[in-house]
């Protein structure tokens, strides 16, 4: 896997920051965050969307909104999947036949 670092939180020093990179074979995004404990947002997260097991919630200040756009529109603002299949920014997922109901 090779990662494209995009950019870490320009308000935090060098170590445990938040920061935004792209799998370049995959097109997707990783974020690293701070791990969300507080059991309301978990809850209200879990409503709309069930956290699986293998799946965690990350806080990003609102601050590195730019730096998620500039992730996002890093590829024409449509994501380059490694079967060559583009989503545009918005569009439902092709992968919804992964997800459970």
């Amino acid at each position: 896997m090779a990662l494209k670092f995009i950019a870490i939180d320009p308000e935090t020093d060098t170590n445990h920051c938040p920061a935004v990179f792209i799998d370049e074979s995959t097109g997707d995004l990783l974020f690293q965050g701070w791990t969300v404990t507080e059991p309301e947002t978990l809850s209200e997260v879990n409503g709309h969307s069930r956290i699986a097991g293998n799946e965690s919630v990350v806080r990003l200040p609102a601050r590195m909104r730019d730096i998620i756009m500039e992730a996002l529109s890093d590829r024409g603002t449509a994501i380059r999947r490694a079967d060559g299949v583009r989503e545009q920014v918005g569009d439902p997922s092709g992968d919804a036949r992964l997800l459970r109901s």
